[in-house]
C-alpha cells in the first residue's frame, strides 16, 4: 500500500536543505566556488599559520607580546596544545563571518529576480523554504569548516605527529565554535537576500549595515555608558574577547551568538510571512 501522507514541514526542510549542498557539487558555479576557497586557504594555512606558529612556539615572542599588550592578555594563546590551530583560530575567527556574508548573500535574490520565487513556494511552505535555505547554508559552511580545520590538524601533524591526538580533540572544539560563531551572519543574510534584488545587492545592504549599527553603538556607548549592552545586539561583538580563549571556555559565548541567530530567524519568518511574492 503506497503512503500518500504529504510531506512534513521538517521534511520539507531538511530536503530543501539537502538540496543546496548538493548544488555546491553538482553544479559549476558551485564547484568553481569550492575550488577557489580551498585556494584560499590553501595559501593561508601554507603561509600565515605554518609561520606564525612557529613564531608563536619563540618564548621570546610571548615576552615581546606582553610587553606590547600587557602581561596575561594573550596568555591563553600562548597555552594552546597545538600552535598551528591557535594562528588558525585567531584567522578563522574574522575571516569565516566574512566568508558567510558572501556565500550567503544568495539564499532569495536570485530566485527573486529570476520569478521562480512564488513557483518554489506552492510547493513547500514559507517557513520549510526559510528555515531549509538556512540549514542548507549553514551545512555547506560547516562542511568548509571542517575541511579547513582537519587540513590544519595534518598541517600540525606533519610538523609533529605526537600532535595528532591533542590535535583532533582541539580542533573539533574550533569547528563547533566556528560554526556557532557564523550562525547569525548567516541569519542575517537570509533576511537580507529576501530584501535584496542581487546577491551582490544583499552583499552591499550587509556592509552598509554592521557599518552604520558599529558606529551607531560606539557613538551611543561614547555619550550613554550605561547603554553598552548595545554592541551585544550586533553578530561579531564577542569575536574580540574570544581570541584569548581555549578549550571549553571559548564556548561561555556561545548563548550570544545563539541567542541573536533565534531572534533574526523569528524577524526573517515574521518578514517573509507577510511580504508579497
Amino acid at each position: 500500500m503506497v503512503n500518500h501522507t504529504p510531506p512534513t514541514g521538517l521534511r520539507n526542510s531538511l530536503i530543501i536543505a539537502k538540496f543546496e549542498l548538493h548544488k555546491l557539487f553538482l553544479q559549476t558555479r558551485g564547484i568553481v566556488a569550492l575550488i577557489a576557497f580551498g585556494l584560499v586557504w590553501g595559501l593561508i594555512l601554507l603561509y600565515p599559520v605554518q609561520s606564525a606558529s612557529g613564531i608563536l612556539l619563540q618564548p621570546q615572542f610571548k615576552e615581546m607580546m606582553d610587553g606590547l599588550f600587557g602581561p596575561n592578555t594573550l596568555n591563553e594563546l600562548f597555552d594552546w596544545p597545538v600552535a598551528e590551530l591557535a594562528v588558525f583560530w585567531c584567522v578563522a575567527l574574522y575571516l569565516f563571518p566574512i566568508f558567510s556574508i558572501f556565500i550567503a548573500a544568495d539564499q532569495f535574490a536570485s530566485d527573486k529576480s529570476r520569478g521562480t520565487f512564488r513557483f518554489i513556494c506552492l510547493r513547500a511552505s514559507r517557513d520549510s523554504l526559510f528555515f531549509g535555505r538556512f540549514l542548507g547554508q549553514m551545512l555547506i559552511q560547516s562542511l568548509l569548516i571542517l575541511l579547513t580545520v582537519l587540513a590544519t590538524i595534518i598541517l600540525a601533524a606533519s610538523r609533529d605527529p605526537n600532535l595528532l591526538l591533542a590535535a583532533g580533540n582541539t580542533g573539533l572544539g574550533v569547528a563547533i565554535n566556528l560554526i556557532i560563531v557564523i550562525m547569525p551572519y548567516t541569519a542575517v543574510m537570509a533576511i537580507l537576500s529576501l530584501y535584496a534584488s542581487t546577491a551582490r545587492q544583499a552583499t552591499i545592504y550587509a556592509t552598509i549595515l554592521w557599518t552604520l549599527v558599529s558606529i551607531g553603538i560606539m557613538l551611543l556607548d561614547s555619550q550613554l555608558p550605561y547603554v553598552a549592552a548595545l554592541r551585544w545586539v550586533l553578530p561579531g561583538s564577542q569575536l574580540d574577547a574570544m581570541i584569548n580563549t581555549q578549550g571549553l571556555a571559548s564556548f561561555s559565548y556561545a548563548p550570544i551568538p545563539l541567542l541573536q541567530t533565534a531572534v533574526i530567524l523569528l524577524l526573517g519568518r515574521v518578514y517573509l510571512q507577510r511580504s508579497a511574492l
